[in-house]
């Protein structure tokens, strides 16, 4: 079993991670005339190859929605102690989101957990390739000079678990249901972050 307390820098997931997850996928993809169950970025980027100003125009009103929904956000129980616990140990934290950047702010902000993060350590579809691409993981671990084996992944969906196995850093599953659908790809499951922050805390 990963022993989290050596780990020495942690990246979130944003949505259904460190927020309560209110986003209804299905709805957002017929408003958009997307593919029912295939992922919407993914779908964006095959309508881009056909019709880019077809996929300009869904993209804007991706934006618009996930606006709407940022600024009704609220945070995942225990995830302000969380990131107070690792802030005050001068452990860096930083996001990766499938989120745009000013999304990705918005909703932070609504939760009151923008000021626990540093600009350059919000990284969105905005910044480098989507999870489940390891990329923006590896970008925030050359700008801590951390390695893999230092790092833990936190998500709630199986993009955020495959991108932490995919970069080799530890992996943190939450989902508050207890259902785990993705628990193979994960070092250890919770359905709060009160949980992992007993586990520090016991070290």
């Amino acid at each position: 079993m990963v022993d989290l307390r050596q780990r020495r820098c942690w990246v979130f997931d944003m949505d259904g991670t460190l927020t309560l997850g209110i986003h209804d996928f299905e709805a957002i993809r017929a408003e958009l005339a997307l593919p029912v169950g295939e992922p919407i970025l993914e779908s964006l980027a095959k309508l881009e190859q056909i019709d880019p100003a077809e996929a300009a125009a869904k993209h804007r009103r991706l934006d618009e929605i996930e606006l709407e929904v940022a600024r009704k956000s609220s945070a995942q129980a225990g995830a302000g102690d969380l990131l107070e616990w690792l802030r005050s140990h001068h452990i860096p934290i930083g996001i990766l989101t499938r989120n745009s950047k000013p999304v990705a702010y918005e909703t932070l902000k609504a939760c009151d957990l923008l000021d626990f993060f540093k600009s350059d350590h919000i990284l969105s579809r905005d910044c480098c390739p989507p999870k489940p691409q390891p990329d923006g993981i590896f970008k925030l671990l050359d700008e801590w000079q951390k390695q893999p084996a230092e790092a833990v992944m936190v998500g709630d969906y199986r993009f955020d678990l495959e991108a932490g196995r995919n970069a080799g850093t530890a992996t943190v599953y939450i989902d508050p249901t207890g259902q785990f659908p993705w628990q193979t790809q994960a070092d250890h499951s919770v359905i709060d972050f009160h949980t992992v922050l007993g586990w520090l805390q016991a070290g």
